[in-house]
């Protein structure tokens, strides 16, 4: 219920929308009464199943009073033209009566579709939003193609499951309520009978729903499952093939979407029940109220007319459609439900990475980087211990040692893609929390050993997050990292779509262009994350060419896997098991006879 209740908060941005489907709705409910009051009467004094009435009747507000005078119009109507005009006219006003119960039903709809579509949109929007600022903690325990599935399918069952029945838990209520306020009118008794047994039929529905929920659920998490598998074959398609895991990788999702499929028959097949069973059950009630009205009718002491009879009978046989259609949309319900909880789990992550809400603006500094008796744990393991580092403004400082030592997640503290376990990190003196975190990450520009490019054009690729970044710009940016020659000799120079992560550029292309996009940026913090470990010599040379002109004068913090590449760095900082083991430049690293000079040594051999 309380998941439900956050998703009627979605609405709320569209309350004049969904008032005016409120409006709508009870016009369509007051047309159709209007219609069946009227129809009985008349059809009784035409066939003169009942006496023309000649004196007007006393008003009240009473079933039998409405009937009263109902019938006493159209006798008059039947005494000054006659049968046949009196027909005419009948028709003309029922027909009026239907185009504006039919027109009102339409307006209802026009109006929730702003009110439908709009929350969906502000779903959508508000998950995709919460994915970006979540941290990257948060992914990895969790597949991509679960995630993907949560704003896809599961916002799309939310649409359909229970946006497209949101009317129904507004308009059938009313519709049922408003219907037995006229059947108590017409006979209490009756209506009494009809209160009691109907709770039974809303029990058995509601039992079934419940079990919906549960398995609707699990088939969400079986879904989920199946866009990993296929996300994960398309990303390793290469070393499928290589390895000859075709059959594998068919048989382990031939699997899933047995699994799943055998989940969505049972699944359909409960919500399917809903109406036929409703049906049914309705119909079961008619009898009930057939058999007990028709003693009220033809007992000793008969409490109500047949006319009455009849047209409470006509009148109940209204309620059974938007009935059906609660009963129906209450199993699509329950199904979507499963999927509400999925998106929510998400919308409820906890943003451990906050800002404080007075957080300082900083677009430089001015004096240094300190790593203050730094900590940091991903769940039990400290993979830095203890880290007392001072990074001052201008110069090259180098990371080096074995794999898992703690370099990458040094580095990626400083831009608070994670928070410090314990100690604190200060720029000029000022812990980084106390910034804001746009501010302190566009003191950045970051080129890392994988190229993250989009499916996208070379200019966008460069020009990424900077929106006022013009052709001028992008192409000095493009010759400094060593990219123009190459751009330009694509089919459409800087407008060449580049592919999915860049597919249609070699390996030395891309980390150019991610060169290029942090020159752009121009920042006073450049860190580079083994941006040339994985390149050939030739592309290694150009990309080292390109990273030297753009650490002049900049603060340059730089992970290396080759150490022949940093031997100009004014500090090399050496990590072996989380903790900094020696420092110092090149030449006093070598004369240590350590850590790094077997390193260096080894690579040297090879």
């Amino acid at each position: 219920m309380k998941g439900y209740l956050r998703i009627i908060g979605h609405i709320r941005p569209y309350w004049g929308y969904a008032s005016l489907n409120v409006l709508f709705n009870l016009l369509t409910i007051v047309f159709s009464l209007f219609t069946f009051a009227l129809l009985v009467p008349f059809l009784s004094l035409l066939f003169e199943k009942e006496q023309l009435v000649t004196q007007a009747p006393e008003l009240s507000f009473s079933s039998d009073a409405l009937i009263e005078y109902l019938n006493y119009i159209m006798s008059q109507v039947i005494i000054s033209r006659g049968k046949m005009e009196a027909l005419m006219l009948i028709c003309m006003i029922l027909l009026g009566a239907f185009f504006l119960r039919n027109l009102s039903r339409y307006m209802a709809m026009f109006f929730l579709a702003k009110v439908r579509i709009g929350a969906i949109k502000d779903i959508r929007k508000g998950i995709y939003s919460k994915l970006l600022i979540l941290p990257l903690s948060f992914y990895s325990s969790r597949k991509k193609g679960d995630i993907i599935a949560r704003i896809t399918t599961d916002v799309q069952e939310i649409d359909y499951s229970i946006m497209n029945y949101m009317e129904m838990i507004i308009r059938d209520p009313i519709t049922i309520i408003a219907y037995f306020i006229f059947l108590l009118s017409m006979s209490p008794q009756l209506t009494l009978f009809v209160v009691i047994i109907l709770p039974v039929t809303g029990y058995v529905i509601g039992q079934i729903g419940k079990t919906l929920r549960k398995q609707s659920k699990t088939g969400q998490a079986m879904f989920a499952g199946m866009l990993s598998t296929i996300e994960e074959s398309i990303s390793g398609l290469r070393i499928i093939k290589a390895f000859n895991a075709i059959n594998f990788l068919n048989n382990k999702f031939s699997g899933q979407n047995n699994a799943y499929s055998n989940l969505s028959v049972s699944i359909y097949r409960r919500r399917d029940l809903s109406s036929p069973l409703s049906e049914f059950l309705s119909s079961v009630v008619i009898i009930f109220i057939l058999w007990f009205g028709g003693k009220l009718v033809l007992g000793d002491n008969a409490s109500i007319s047949a006319e009455i009879f009849i047209t409470y009978i006509l009148v109940f046989s209204q309620i059974i459609p938007p009935a059906k259609t609660f009963a129906t949309g209450f199993y699509s319900i329950q199904k979507g439900m499963a999927s509400v909880d999925r998106v929510f789990e998400i919308m409820d992550a906890e943003e451990v990475i906050e800002e404080k809400l007075k957080a300082r603006a900083i677009d430089d500094f001015e004096k240094d980087i300190k790593y203050s008796n730094v900590s940091f744990k991903y769940e039990e393991d400290f993979v830095l211990n203890n880290i007392e580092l001072t990074i001052p403004k201008g110069k090259v400082i180098a990371l080096v040692g074995q794999s898992g030592g703690g370099k990458s997640t040094l580095v990626d503290l400083l831009p608070r893609f994670y928070d410090t376990t314990q100690g604190e990190i200060l720029i000029d003196d000022i812990n980084i929390r106390d910034y804001k975190i746009n501010d302190l990450r566009g003191l950045m520009g970051i080129v890392t050993q994988e190229s993250i490019l989009f499916n996208d054009t070379v200019f966008n690729n460069i020009a990424f997050g900077k929106i006022d970044a013009n052709e001028e710009d992008v192409t000095e940016a493009a010759r400094i990292a060593n990219a123009h020659e190459f751009i330009i000799r694509m089919p459409q120079g800087y407008q060449t779509n580049i592919g999915d992560r860049g597919t249609k550029l070699s390996g030395g292309q891309k980390q150019r262009i991610s060169i290029a996009r942090a020159i752009l940026r121009n920042p006073p913090i450049l860190i580079m994350d083994e941006a040339t470990s994985s390149l050939d010599t030739e592309s290694e040379r150009l990309v080292q060419d390109a990273l030297s002109k753009v650490m002049s004068n900049r603060t340059s913090i730089v992970i290396a896997h080759r150490l022949s590449t940093i031997k100009f760095a004014d500090e090399i900082i050496v990590l072996q098991k989380s903790k900094i083991v020696e420092r110092g430049n090149h030449e006093s690293l070598l004369k240590k006879n350590g850590v790094y000079k077997k390193l260096y040594d080894l690579q040297t051999f090879a």
